[in-house]
Protein backbone atom coordinates (compact mmCIF):
# COMPACT_ATOMS: atom_id res chain seq x y z
CA UNK A 1 0.00 0.00 0.00
CA UNK A 2 2.61 2.24 0.35
CA UNK A 3 4.81 1.78 -2.05
CA UNK A 4 1.28 2.11 -4.30
CA UNK A 5 0.41 5.61 -2.21
CA UNK A 6 4.08 7.31 -3.15
CA UNK A 7 3.53 6.48 -7.07
CA UNK A 8 0.05 7.76 -6.65
CA UNK A 9 0.70 11.16 -5.27
CA UNK A 10 4.24 11.50 -7.34
CA UNK A 11 2.21 11.06 -10.49
CA UNK A 12 -0.61 13.35 -9.04
CA UNK A 13 1.89 16.23 -8.36
CA UNK A 14 2.86 15.98 -12.59
CA UNK A 15 1.43 16.86 -15.55
CA UNK A 16 -0.04 13.88 -17.81
CA UNK A 17 1.19 14.15 -21.08
CA UNK A 18 0.53 12.05 -24.38
CA UNK A 19 4.15 11.40 -25.12
CA UNK A 20 7.41 12.49 -23.10
CA UNK A 21 10.21 11.95 -25.39
CA UNK A 22 14.06 11.90 -24.63
CA UNK A 23 17.14 11.97 -26.57
CA UNK A 24 20.82 12.15 -26.10
CA UNK A 25 20.72 15.13 -28.30
CA UNK A 26 17.94 17.48 -29.34
CA UNK A 27 18.63 20.47 -32.21
CA UNK A 28 15.97 22.60 -32.63
CA UNK A 29 16.78 24.41 -35.86
CA UNK A 30 15.40 27.69 -35.10
CA UNK A 31 17.75 28.23 -31.64
CA UNK A 32 21.03 27.90 -32.93
CA UNK A 33 22.81 24.39 -31.23
CA UNK A 34 22.38 21.32 -30.00
CA UNK A 35 20.47 20.56 -26.12
CA UNK A 36 22.63 17.45 -24.98
CA UNK A 37 20.18 15.44 -22.75
CA UNK A 38 17.12 17.27 -23.14
CA UNK A 39 13.28 15.78 -23.49
CA UNK A 40 10.02 16.61 -25.38
CA UNK A 41 6.73 16.42 -23.29
CA UNK A 42 4.14 16.55 -26.41
CA UNK A 43 0.38 17.13 -25.69
CA UNK A 44 -2.38 17.40 -27.90
CA UNK A 45 -0.07 16.94 -31.37
CA UNK A 46 1.89 19.99 -30.17
CA UNK A 47 5.51 20.68 -28.35
CA UNK A 48 4.78 21.41 -24.63
CA UNK A 49 7.76 21.70 -23.50
CA UNK A 50 11.90 20.99 -24.54
CA UNK A 51 13.91 20.78 -21.15
CA UNK A 52 16.51 19.11 -19.68
CA UNK A 53 15.81 14.87 -18.82
CA UNK A 54 15.97 15.34 -15.04
CA UNK A 55 13.49 18.49 -15.24
CA UNK A 56 10.89 16.63 -17.64
CA UNK A 57 10.82 13.78 -15.29
CA UNK A 58 10.06 15.72 -12.32
CA UNK A 59 7.34 17.88 -13.69
CA UNK A 60 5.91 15.47 -16.71
CA UNK A 61 4.53 11.30 -16.56
CA UNK A 62 3.69 10.19 -19.59
CA UNK A 63 2.35 6.21 -19.80
CA UNK A 64 3.98 6.57 -23.29
CA UNK A 65 7.97 7.57 -22.21
CA UNK A 66 10.54 6.87 -25.20
CA UNK A 67 14.05 6.45 -24.17
CA UNK A 68 16.58 7.10 -27.08
CA UNK A 69 19.59 7.46 -25.58
CA UNK A 70 21.78 6.95 -28.81
CA UNK A 71 19.89 9.80 -31.13
CA UNK A 72 19.69 13.08 -32.21
CA UNK A 73 16.01 14.51 -32.49
CA UNK A 74 15.86 16.92 -35.12
CA UNK A 75 12.73 18.34 -37.12
CA UNK A 76 11.09 16.23 -39.81
CA UNK A 77 12.40 17.03 -42.65
CA UNK A 78 10.41 18.77 -45.32
CA UNK A 79 10.72 17.91 -49.16
CA UNK A 80 9.47 21.43 -50.62
CA UNK A 81 9.75 19.87 -54.21
CA UNK A 82 8.56 16.66 -55.39
CA UNK A 83 5.95 14.47 -57.60
CA UNK A 84 5.24 12.03 -55.41
CA UNK A 85 3.34 9.68 -57.76
CA UNK A 86 6.16 9.77 -60.46
CA UNK A 87 7.88 7.14 -57.98
CA UNK A 88 6.42 4.49 -59.83
CA UNK A 89 8.45 5.99 -63.10
CA UNK A 90 11.43 5.27 -60.94
CA UNK A 91 14.27 4.16 -62.87
CA UNK A 92 11.80 3.81 -66.13
CA UNK A 93 14.35 6.31 -68.19
CA UNK A 94 17.36 7.30 -67.03
CA UNK A 95 21.06 9.38 -68.39
CA UNK A 96 18.26 11.30 -70.33
CA UNK A 97 18.04 15.58 -70.42
CA UNK A 98 15.13 16.93 -69.33
CA UNK A 99 13.29 17.33 -72.41
CA UNK A 100 13.78 14.12 -74.46
CA UNK A 101 12.76 12.57 -70.92
CA UNK A 102 9.43 14.23 -70.77
CA UNK A 103 8.51 14.21 -74.76
CA UNK A 104 9.89 10.42 -75.48
CA UNK A 105 9.07 8.40 -72.10
CA UNK A 106 7.24 10.42 -69.45
CA UNK A 107 4.59 12.60 -71.12
CA UNK A 108 3.81 9.43 -73.48
CA UNK A 109 3.22 6.99 -70.45
CA UNK A 110 1.41 9.10 -68.07
CA UNK A 111 -1.02 10.03 -71.12
CA UNK A 112 -1.47 5.76 -71.27
CA UNK A 113 -1.43 4.84 -67.43
CA UNK A 114 -2.14 7.92 -65.25
CA UNK A 115 -5.61 7.74 -63.11
CA UNK A 116 -6.87 7.88 -60.14
CA UNK A 117 -5.18 4.31 -58.99
CA UNK A 118 -1.53 5.48 -60.48
CA UNK A 119 -1.45 8.70 -57.96
CA UNK A 120 -3.56 6.22 -55.28
CA UNK A 121 -0.83 3.67 -55.50
CA UNK A 122 2.43 6.07 -56.24
CA UNK A 123 1.77 8.73 -53.62
CA UNK A 124 1.43 5.87 -51.26
CA UNK A 125 4.59 4.01 -52.36
CA UNK A 126 6.17 7.79 -52.07
CA UNK A 127 4.76 8.19 -48.88
CA UNK A 128 6.24 5.26 -47.46
CA UNK A 129 9.70 5.88 -48.71
CA UNK A 130 10.15 9.48 -47.28
CA UNK A 131 8.59 8.47 -44.00
CA UNK A 132 11.57 5.72 -43.88
CA UNK A 133 13.65 8.55 -44.47
CA UNK A 134 12.62 11.48 -41.54
CA UNK A 135 10.67 13.12 -44.48
CA UNK A 136 7.54 14.50 -42.49
CA UNK A 137 6.30 16.95 -45.36
CA UNK A 138 6.32 17.51 -48.65
CA UNK A 139 5.04 19.67 -51.59
CA UNK A 140 3.63 18.07 -54.29
CA UNK A 141 2.63 18.74 -57.75
CA UNK A 142 0.41 16.06 -59.83
CA UNK A 143 -2.25 14.89 -61.62
CA UNK A 144 -5.65 13.74 -59.77
CA UNK A 145 -4.52 15.40 -56.49
CA UNK A 146 -7.76 13.97 -54.69
CA UNK A 147 -6.01 10.80 -54.56
CA UNK A 148 -2.91 12.21 -53.23
CA UNK A 149 -5.15 13.58 -50.65
CA UNK A 150 -6.48 10.63 -49.85
CA UNK A 151 -3.63 9.26 -48.86
CA UNK A 152 -1.94 11.99 -47.07
CA UNK A 153 -4.71 11.89 -44.67
CA UNK A 154 -4.59 7.80 -44.25
CA UNK A 155 -0.71 7.57 -43.21
CA UNK A 156 -0.94 10.56 -41.47
CA UNK A 157 1.99 12.39 -43.25
CA UNK A 158 2.04 16.47 -43.64
CA UNK A 159 2.06 17.87 -47.26
CA UNK A 160 1.17 20.89 -49.51
CA UNK A 161 -0.58 19.89 -52.73
CA UNK A 162 -0.62 21.37 -56.33
CA UNK A 163 -3.98 22.65 -58.06
CA UNK A 164 -1.94 21.73 -61.32
CA UNK A 165 -2.46 23.58 -64.35
CA UNK A 166 -1.00 22.97 -67.72
CA UNK A 167 -2.11 23.93 -70.97
CA UNK A 168 -2.47 20.64 -72.71
CA UNK A 169 -5.44 18.12 -72.19
CA UNK A 170 -4.91 14.84 -69.67
CA UNK A 171 -6.58 12.40 -68.55
CA UNK A 172 -7.40 13.96 -65.28
CA UNK A 173 -8.71 17.76 -67.03
CA UNK A 174 -9.82 19.25 -70.54
CA UNK A 175 -8.57 22.54 -70.56
CA UNK A 176 -7.39 25.23 -68.12
CA UNK A 177 -10.17 26.22 -66.38
CA UNK A 178 -11.11 22.40 -65.93
CA UNK A 179 -7.98 22.00 -63.87
CA UNK A 180 -8.27 25.32 -61.86
CA UNK A 181 -11.62 24.21 -61.14
CA UNK A 182 -11.34 20.67 -59.59
CA UNK A 183 -7.97 22.22 -58.09
CA UNK A 184 -10.08 24.35 -56.03
CA UNK A 185 -12.95 22.26 -55.47
CA UNK A 186 -10.50 19.70 -54.11
CA UNK A 187 -8.83 22.33 -51.50
CA UNK A 188 -12.65 23.45 -50.50
CA UNK A 189 -13.56 19.97 -49.81
CA UNK A 190 -9.90 19.37 -47.41
CA UNK A 191 -10.28 22.94 -46.12
CA UNK A 192 -10.47 21.51 -42.53
CA UNK A 193 -7.73 19.22 -42.65
CA UNK A 194 -4.83 20.37 -40.86
CA UNK A 195 -2.36 17.79 -42.62
CA UNK A 196 -3.12 19.60 -45.86
CA UNK A 197 -2.67 23.02 -47.50
CA UNK A 198 -2.76 23.59 -51.15
CA UNK A 199 -0.95 25.94 -53.69
CA UNK A 200 -1.03 26.87 -57.48
CA UNK A 201 1.18 24.76 -59.80
CA UNK A 202 1.44 25.85 -63.16
CA UNK A 203 3.58 23.48 -64.65
CA UNK A 204 6.01 25.77 -66.30
CA UNK A 205 6.78 29.00 -68.15
CA UNK A 206 7.33 27.11 -71.56
CA UNK A 207 3.93 24.51 -70.45
CA UNK A 208 1.49 27.62 -69.50
CA UNK A 209 0.45 30.59 -71.70
CA UNK A 210 -0.07 34.46 -70.51
CA UNK A 211 -3.08 34.40 -70.51
CA UNK A 212 -3.23 31.30 -67.96
CA UNK A 213 -0.24 32.77 -65.47
CA UNK A 214 -2.64 36.00 -65.15
CA UNK A 215 -5.50 33.86 -64.19
CA UNK A 216 -3.49 32.45 -61.85
CA UNK A 217 -1.80 35.56 -60.12
CA UNK A 218 -5.21 36.50 -59.62
CA UNK A 219 -6.38 33.39 -58.15
CA UNK A 220 -3.23 33.39 -56.19
CA UNK A 221 -3.89 37.16 -54.65
CA UNK A 222 -7.90 36.39 -53.95
CA UNK A 223 -7.02 32.96 -52.21
CA UNK A 224 -3.23 33.81 -50.55
CA UNK A 225 -2.67 30.84 -51.65
CA UNK A 226 1.51 30.07 -52.96
CA UNK A 227 2.71 29.74 -56.59
CA UNK A 228 5.03 26.44 -57.08
CA UNK A 229 6.29 26.43 -60.51
CA UNK A 230 9.44 25.24 -62.57
CA UNK A 231 11.51 27.77 -63.43
CA UNK A 232 15.22 28.64 -64.96
CA UNK A 233 15.40 24.81 -64.96
CA UNK A 234 17.50 24.35 -68.23
CA UNK A 235 19.27 26.83 -70.66
CA UNK A 236 17.11 25.79 -73.67
CA UNK A 237 13.82 26.55 -71.24
CA UNK A 238 15.94 30.23 -71.47
CA UNK A 239 16.74 30.24 -74.77
CA UNK A 240 12.85 28.95 -76.57
CA UNK A 241 11.66 32.06 -74.03
CA UNK A 242 13.96 34.65 -75.16
CA UNK A 243 12.96 33.37 -78.91
CA UNK A 244 8.85 33.03 -78.23
CA UNK A 245 8.65 35.75 -75.65
CA UNK A 246 11.34 38.42 -76.00
CA UNK A 247 12.08 37.60 -72.25
CA UNK A 248 13.55 35.12 -69.95
CA UNK A 249 11.63 33.26 -68.00
CA UNK A 250 11.86 35.09 -65.15
CA UNK A 251 11.30 38.48 -66.13
CA UNK A 252 8.04 37.16 -68.31
CA UNK A 253 6.60 36.01 -64.90
CA UNK A 254 7.78 39.50 -63.10
CA UNK A 255 6.15 41.39 -66.08
CA UNK A 256 2.61 39.24 -65.38
CA UNK A 257 3.19 39.90 -61.51
CA UNK A 258 3.87 36.36 -60.49
CA UNK A 259 7.00 37.20 -58.55
CA UNK A 260 6.28 37.56 -55.15
CA UNK A 261 7.12 36.25 -51.43
CA UNK A 262 3.92 33.58 -52.68
CA UNK A 263 5.91 32.69 -55.38
CA UNK A 264 8.08 29.17 -54.79
CA UNK A 265 10.01 28.41 -58.01
CA UNK A 266 11.91 25.15 -58.19
CA UNK A 267 15.50 24.56 -59.59
CA UNK A 268 16.45 28.60 -60.63
CA UNK A 269 19.93 26.99 -62.00
CA UNK A 270 20.72 29.69 -64.72
CA UNK A 271 20.43 32.88 -63.15
CA UNK A 272 22.07 36.50 -63.87
CA UNK A 273 23.15 38.69 -61.13
CA UNK A 274 19.99 40.84 -62.40
CA UNK A 275 17.76 38.17 -61.75
CA UNK A 276 18.93 37.31 -58.58
CA UNK A 277 18.32 40.58 -57.09
CA UNK A 278 14.67 40.83 -58.87
CA UNK A 279 14.52 37.53 -56.82
CA UNK A 280 15.48 38.84 -53.77
CA UNK A 281 13.32 42.08 -53.75
CA UNK A 282 10.71 40.62 -54.81
CA UNK A 283 10.70 38.22 -52.05
CA UNK A 284 9.86 34.53 -53.33
CA UNK A 285 11.26 31.15 -52.48
CA UNK A 286 13.32 28.42 -54.00
CA UNK A 287 12.68 24.54 -54.20
CA UNK A 288 17.08 23.81 -54.69
CA UNK A 289 17.12 20.22 -56.22
CA UNK A 290 20.54 19.54 -56.61
CA UNK A 291 20.13 15.53 -57.42
CA UNK A 292 17.89 15.84 -60.13
CA UNK A 293 19.60 19.19 -61.49
CA UNK A 294 22.74 16.87 -61.95
CA UNK A 295 21.10 13.99 -62.95
CA UNK A 296 18.85 15.41 -65.96
CA UNK A 297 22.15 17.62 -66.78
CA UNK A 298 20.44 20.70 -66.38
CA UNK A 299 23.05 22.73 -64.09
CA UNK A 300 24.33 23.92 -60.51
CA UNK A 301 22.02 26.64 -58.90
CA UNK A 302 23.85 29.39 -57.22
CA UNK A 303 23.13 28.61 -53.85
CA UNK A 304 25.88 30.82 -52.23
CA UNK A 305 25.26 33.63 -54.51
CA UNK A 306 21.37 33.06 -53.54
CA UNK A 307 22.02 32.51 -49.72
CA UNK A 308 24.26 35.82 -49.66
CA UNK A 309 21.50 38.07 -50.88
CA UNK A 310 19.18 36.72 -48.12
CA UNK A 311 16.96 34.26 -50.51
CA UNK A 312 14.87 31.70 -48.68
CA UNK A 313 16.18 28.44 -50.08
CA UNK A 314 14.59 25.03 -49.21
CA UNK A 315 15.53 21.43 -50.56
CA UNK A 316 13.35 19.55 -52.63
CA UNK A 317 14.12 15.48 -54.50
CA UNK A 318 12.03 16.03 -57.46
CA UNK A 319 10.55 13.13 -58.28
CA UNK A 320 11.97 9.61 -58.26
CA UNK A 321 11.61 9.38 -61.79
CA UNK A 322 14.56 12.11 -61.92
CA UNK A 323 16.56 11.36 -59.01
CA UNK A 324 15.85 8.24 -57.96
CA UNK A 325 15.36 8.55 -54.47
CA UNK A 326 13.48 10.59 -52.09
CA UNK A 327 15.82 11.40 -49.84
CA UNK A 328 16.61 14.19 -47.83
CA UNK A 329 19.90 13.48 -45.88
CA UNK A 330 21.64 12.88 -49.91
CA UNK A 331 19.95 16.15 -50.90
CA UNK A 332 21.24 17.89 -47.66
CA UNK A 333 24.73 16.38 -48.26
CA UNK A 334 24.96 17.37 -51.90
CA UNK A 335 23.61 21.03 -51.18
CA UNK A 336 26.20 21.65 -48.91
CA UNK A 337 29.18 20.04 -50.83
CA UNK A 338 28.12 21.35 -54.36
CA UNK A 339 27.77 24.98 -53.00
CA UNK A 340 31.57 24.80 -52.12
CA UNK A 341 32.84 22.88 -54.95
CA UNK A 342 30.98 25.99 -57.11
CA UNK A 343 31.88 28.66 -55.19
CA UNK A 344 35.58 27.72 -54.40
CA UNK A 345 34.06 28.43 -50.73
CA UNK A 346 34.45 25.70 -48.09
CA UNK A 347 32.67 27.60 -45.52
CA UNK A 348 29.51 27.66 -48.18
CA UNK A 349 26.57 26.42 -46.87
CA UNK A 350 27.97 24.80 -43.81
CA UNK A 351 26.43 22.12 -41.90
CA UNK A 352 23.69 24.28 -39.92
CA UNK A 353 22.57 25.89 -42.70
CA UNK A 354 21.82 22.75 -45.05
CA UNK A 355 19.47 21.31 -42.35
CA UNK A 356 17.82 24.52 -42.48
CA UNK A 357 17.10 24.68 -45.57
CA UNK A 358 15.91 20.75 -45.37
CA UNK A 359 13.48 22.28 -42.29
CA UNK A 360 12.28 25.32 -41.37
CA UNK A 361 13.13 27.19 -44.64
CA UNK A 362 11.21 24.65 -46.69
CA UNK A 363 8.38 25.45 -44.02
CA UNK A 364 8.62 29.38 -44.50
CA UNK A 365 8.20 28.54 -48.31
CA UNK A 366 5.04 26.76 -47.80
CA UNK A 367 3.94 29.48 -45.18
CA UNK A 368 4.16 26.67 -42.77
CA UNK A 369 7.30 28.35 -40.48
CA UNK A 370 4.54 28.98 -37.64
CA UNK A 371 3.38 25.40 -37.52
CA UNK A 372 6.36 22.85 -38.51
CA UNK A 373 9.88 23.35 -39.70
CA UNK A 374 11.40 23.25 -36.30
CA UNK A 375 11.41 22.03 -32.59
CA UNK A 376 9.63 25.36 -30.29
CA UNK A 377 6.81 24.92 -27.69
CA UNK A 378 3.40 25.63 -29.48
CA UNK A 379 4.36 24.00 -32.89
CA UNK A 380 3.19 21.20 -34.07
CA UNK A 381 4.94 17.33 -32.73
CA UNK A 382 6.42 17.03 -36.59
CA UNK A 383 9.64 15.35 -34.93
CA UNK A 384 12.25 12.84 -36.74
CA UNK A 385 14.72 10.97 -34.40
CA UNK A 386 17.90 9.35 -35.81
CA UNK A 387 19.93 6.79 -34.01
CA UNK A 388 24.02 7.83 -33.82
CA UNK A 389 24.90 4.20 -32.17
CA UNK A 390 26.02 2.60 -35.75
CA UNK A 391 30.18 2.70 -35.49
CA UNK A 392 29.90 4.65 -39.04
CA UNK A 393 28.76 7.31 -36.76
CA UNK A 394 31.52 7.12 -34.71
CA UNK A 395 33.26 9.15 -32.94
CA UNK A 396 30.94 12.35 -32.71
CA UNK A 397 31.98 15.71 -32.05
CA UNK A 398 29.48 17.77 -33.84
CA UNK A 399 26.02 16.04 -34.05
CA UNK A 400 24.55 18.08 -36.52
CA UNK A 401 27.62 17.44 -39.01
CA UNK A 402 26.86 14.27 -39.06
CA UNK A 403 22.91 14.76 -39.92
CA UNK A 404 24.68 16.39 -43.22
CA UNK A 405 27.86 14.79 -44.37
CA UNK A 406 27.72 11.42 -42.29
CA UNK A 407 24.15 10.10 -41.74
CA UNK A 408 21.82 8.51 -43.89
CA UNK A 409 18.40 7.77 -44.12
CA UNK A 410 18.67 4.08 -42.74
CA UNK A 411 19.92 5.80 -39.84
CA UNK A 412 15.85 7.30 -39.42
CA UNK A 413 14.23 5.14 -36.17
CA UNK A 414 11.25 7.03 -34.82
CA UNK A 415 8.92 9.82 -36.95
CA UNK A 416 6.01 11.65 -35.51
CA UNK A 417 3.93 13.89 -37.42
CA UNK A 418 1.21 16.47 -35.14
CA UNK A 419 2.39 14.05 -32.24
CA UNK A 420 1.81 10.74 -34.12
CA UNK A 421 4.13 8.07 -34.21
CA UNK A 422 4.13 7.23 -38.06
CA UNK A 423 7.53 5.24 -38.09
CA UNK A 424 8.62 3.16 -35.31
CA UNK A 425 12.07 1.67 -34.96
CA UNK A 426 12.22 1.64 -38.27
CA UNK A 427 8.91 0.29 -38.98
CA UNK A 428 5.65 2.10 -40.88
CA UNK A 429 3.15 2.40 -38.54
CA UNK A 430 0.43 3.58 -40.97
CA UNK A 431 1.26 1.64 -44.05
CA UNK A 432 0.97 -1.47 -45.05
CA UNK A 433 4.99 -2.03 -46.72
CA UNK A 434 4.23 -5.19 -48.44
CA UNK A 435 1.35 -3.93 -49.82
CA UNK A 436 2.35 -1.29 -51.18
CA UNK A 437 5.93 -2.91 -52.86
CA UNK A 438 2.83 -5.38 -54.35
CA UNK A 439 0.90 -3.01 -56.08
CA UNK A 440 4.37 -1.09 -56.80
CA UNK A 441 5.05 -4.54 -58.45
CA UNK A 442 1.99 -4.41 -60.72
CA UNK A 443 2.19 -1.11 -62.14
CA UNK A 444 5.86 -2.00 -63.45
CA UNK A 445 4.49 -4.70 -65.50
CA UNK A 446 1.73 -2.46 -66.73
CA UNK A 447 4.14 0.71 -67.54
CA UNK A 448 6.59 -2.18 -69.37
CA UNK A 449 4.27 -3.90 -71.25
Amino acid sequence: MGLFSFGYDSFMDKRNVDTLLEARWIIPVEVEGTLAEHAIAINNGLIEAILPISEANSRYYSSNHVKLDNHAIIPGLINLHTHAAMTLMRGMADDLPLMAWLKNYIWPAESRHVDTCFVRDGTMLACAEMLKGGITCFNDMYFFPQAAADVILECGIRAGIGVVVIDMPSAYASDVDDYIDKGLAIRDHCLQQPLLTFCLAPHAPYSVNDQTLTKIMILAEQLQLPVHIHLHETKDEIKNSLAENGVRPLMRLHKLGLVSPNLIAAHMIHLTDTEIELFHEYGGHIAHCPTSNLKLASGIAPVEKLLQKGINIGIGTDSAASNNRLDMFAEMRLTALLAKGYSDNAEAVPARQALRMATLNGARAMGLDQITGSLSPGKAADITAVDFSSSSLSPCFDPISHLVYVAGREQVSHVWVNGRLLLNEGELVTLDEADIMQQARRWQHRLVS
